[in-house]
């Protein structure tokens, strides 16, 4: 998690040098031009400097009164499936207050982080978090699964805070599972899985993101080159979490592009280390001739996830792309850490 400190007053500034140097999370620091320092970037205006840090962040972390911090994101709240993280401070570090993305955001979780580096209080006000109940927001975005319908998100929030039972269908293996959550019939319920199904009257479906994403391009293709060839292969980018190639590839401009826009890693391998990858694979002489390696696309998804390849090498317009599953293990009482 990538996260913009903003501080107004000189105690702001100290403690804005705290978290920075806590490791909580990557910091850039914003101080106000009249309590400010050399390893922060000074601003007079923090409605604008908050216009350009919204959507460059994952997180927003103002060191000040809760009041200026709602005034300042206000005008560039869309939805909590996109905005970061926001979370208010006093200048006095007392008390982390989530505002904005408890759940999916991670502000929640981050409130927590900073009142153990701070010393502070961290005021959680949702509803699920106060109770101690599952959230559907929380559970999904720590084991990294898509939300699809945000609607039945709600109404499965809902229906816990009412004491319903949740229900649950899935192939995948589940560790820790709460009381709230049950194998049994239902009227709201989650999926975890791929297909398209609703095997409740509500039904949440939670996508896992369970594959990597092999590429092989030719140098200097763009990023929108990449991502047409993706979507003609059949591959889901809801569901990739890494995108892995040949270490040549490291540095090419459109690769480094698609996975920012996916907010995925980007791994390499050297020719050698994806020759010794076991596995059935497709082979090119004119790939091994100019990589070393007769396939990279196959073998840098396969090295990754040490699963079965689901998508075969596909080519389109001066790209090769393949798919690996990984495993999903979902664990109920994993932490969200964004």
């Amino acid at each position: 998690m990538t996260a913009a400190v903003i501080s107004l007053t000189e105690r702001g500034r100290l403690l804005s040098e705290r978290i920075a140097e806590s490791g909580v999370c990557e910091c850039g620091r914003f101080c106000f031009f009249k309590h400010t320092d050399p390893k922060a970037e000074s601003f007079s205006d923090i409605g604008q400097l908050t216009e350009r840090l919204f959507g460059e962040y994952d997180a927003l972390i103002f060191v000040c009164a809760c009041g200026i911090a709602v005034r300042a994101i206000a005008p560039h709240i869309r939805s909590k499936l996109t905005d970061p993280a926001v979370v208010a401070t006093d200048d006095s570090g007392r008390f982390a207050v989530p505002l904005l993305s408890g759940h999916i955001g991670g502000a929640n979780a981050l409130a927590r982080r900073l009142a153990e580096v701070t010393g502070a209080q961290a005021a959680v006000t949702t509803a699920t978090d106060s109770g101690g109940l599952f959230s559907p927001d929380c559970f999904a975005a720590a084991n990294g699964l898509n939300i699809t319908d945000m609607a039945a998100a709600k109404e499965i929030a809902a229906a816990v805070l009412d004491g319903e039972k949740i229900g649950l269908m899935t192939d995948c293996e589940c560790l820790n599972i709460p009381p709230e959550i049950t194998r049994g019939a239902a009227r709201c319920g989650i999926y975890i899985g791929s297909e398209d199904v609703h095997p409740f009257e509500v039904t949440l479906s939670l996508v896992p993101k369970d594959l990597v994403l092999g590429i092989g391009c030719r140098k200097g293709i763009s990023a929108d080159s990449i991502a047409e060839a993706v979507e003609s292969a059949g591959i889901d980018t809801a569901r990739i979490y890494t995108v892995a190639s040949i270490d040549r590839k490291l540095g090419e401009r459109g690769l480094t592009e698609f996975c920012k826009r996916l907010g995925v890693p980007f791994v390499t391998f050297s020719a050698d280390e994806l020759k010794a990858v076991g596995g059935d694979f497709g082979h090119s002489e004119f790939v091994e001739k100019i990589t070393g390696v007769d396939n990279v696309c196959e073998r840098s998804a396969a090295a990754v996830s040490g699963g079965e390849i689901v998508i075969k090498k596909t080519a389109s317009n001066g790209v090769t792309a393949a798919a690996a599953v990984r495993k999903t293990v979902i664990d109920f009482a994993k932490e969200q850490r964004r």
